[in-house]
């Protein structure tokens, strides 16, 4: 059973109570503006959310890597969608629990999450193996460090 569908009522109840029993009518109305408020900024998210969704591909992320080290369990699709600007494609069949998503960035990685109750509740990040060696350097692990590079005009002659 999802608690929020119980306690979120209950407090708006509770803090309607305590506008009436303290201020009366101008008690109430003050917190009512709050919730119409509260509504207002969620939609407003929600549809800024979505417009960034609609310019870009179904379930493409620029990084898989970086969206794996920024996810963390309990947080809701509309914060994943904020985080890859795009929409995930459904790999679960409709109205079927846990609802599984996945994006995929251009080198093939991605990262496929698991939703139970609008929430998110694990995730696996997979990426292809590396043609030369085989491995695939895991997340924090050093890459060989890079030549450094020449200045721009050339090796200095002295």
């Amino acid at each position: 059973m999802n608690w929020r569908r119980i306690v979120y009522p209950l407090a708006a109840l509770a803090f309607l109570a305590f506008a009436w029993n303290s201020y009366g009518w101008p008690g109430v109305a003050a917190v009512l503006s709050g919730g119409v408020m509260w509504v207002l900024l969620h939609f407003n998210r929600m549809v800024h959310v979505m417009k960034q969704a609609t310019d870009r591909p179904v379930g493409h992320v620029a990084s898989a890597v970086m969206l794996n080290a920024k996810l963390r369990p309990g947080v809701n699709l509309l914060h994943i969608m904020a985080l890859t600007k795009a929409l995930g494609v459904r790999q679960s069949p409709e109205g079927e629990e846990p609802e599984v998503y996945r994006w995929t960035d251009t080198g093939g990685s991605h990262v496929t999450c698991e939703m139970e109750n609008g929430r998110l509740l694990r995730w696996k990040l997979w990426r292809p193996e590396d043609d030369a060696s085989g491995e695939v350097p895991e997340a924090g692990e050093a890459l060989a460090p890079a030549a450094p590079a020449e200045p721009r005009g050339g090796p200095a002659a002295h």
